[in-house]
């Protein structure tokens, strides 16, 4: 059964997003410090940079950046997450990800700006939606062909499905630094933890991650 899905990064103090200075620096000094236990990785380096020559982290952390990129058949973003915010008025813009996007399936971006999909050798397509985000989750569904669906985000589109009571299951790895600025993913979400099942692992790097799992199965 299609289950919808969120991993994300966050702050002691909840931040899902940091502050940039624009297009050249669109995530800001404090991005590198969210992410860095999930960049280390092995899995992100050989997923993500095409390192696959055993470096990079192991262990908890790595496990979990394993289980992100399992089982998924089909992707809804935000128009900031693939770049547009920034590059909206650039038509040869192609993502942060270069010639080799690590999906390999459909991705629906959810924008207002008309755009033509585009291709990608690997399998990932992009498709950019003037819809709804629960319009864009049917489209999802549908592609997925039976495997999972992943909001990849950023944290207003995680949000939006949040609030709706769309995700059966959210990982959420927390990093041990205090940001005090950006996105907060709890804000207005008082008592999501109902109806899930809680757990929590911690890695070397002092990262929690907490998984929330509907708690009938679904």
């Amino acid at each position: 059964m299609t289950r919808v899905r969120v991993d994300l990064n966050i702050s002691l103090d909840g931040y899902a997003s940091t502050v940039g200075d624009g297009p050249h620096d669109p995530f800001g000094e404090d991005w590198a410090r969210l992410t860095a236990a999930y960049v280390g990785t092995r899995t992100f380096r050989e997923r993500v940079l095409g390192k696959a020559d055993g470096s990079g982290t192991t262990g908890v952390d790595d496990n979990y950046a394993a289980q992100y990129f399992e089982g998924v058949g089909a992707e809804v973003m935000g128009a900031g997450m693939f770049g547009l915010t920034d590059h909206r008025d650039d038509p040869d813009w192609r993502g942060w990800w270069g010639d080799t996007p690590p999906f390999g399936f459909t991705v629906y971006v959810l924008t207002h700006s008309e755009r033509e999909p585009l291709e990608f050798a690997n399998g990932t397509r992009f498709e950019f939606l003037n819809a709804s985000p629960e319009e864009a989750l049917l489209l999802a569904r549908e592609s997925a062909g039976g495997a999972d669906v992943r909001i990849g985000g950023g944290p207003t589109t995680v949000r939006h499905y949040l609030r709706a009571g769309l995700v059966d299951s959210l990982h959420v790895a927390v990093v041990p630094v205090v940001l005090g600025r950006g996105i907060n993913l709890w804000d207005d979400l008082r008592g999501l933890e109902s109806g899930y099942r809680v757990t929590a692992e911690s890695a070397d790097s002092g990262v929690t991650h907490f998984t929330f799992e509907r708690e009938d199965g679904s």
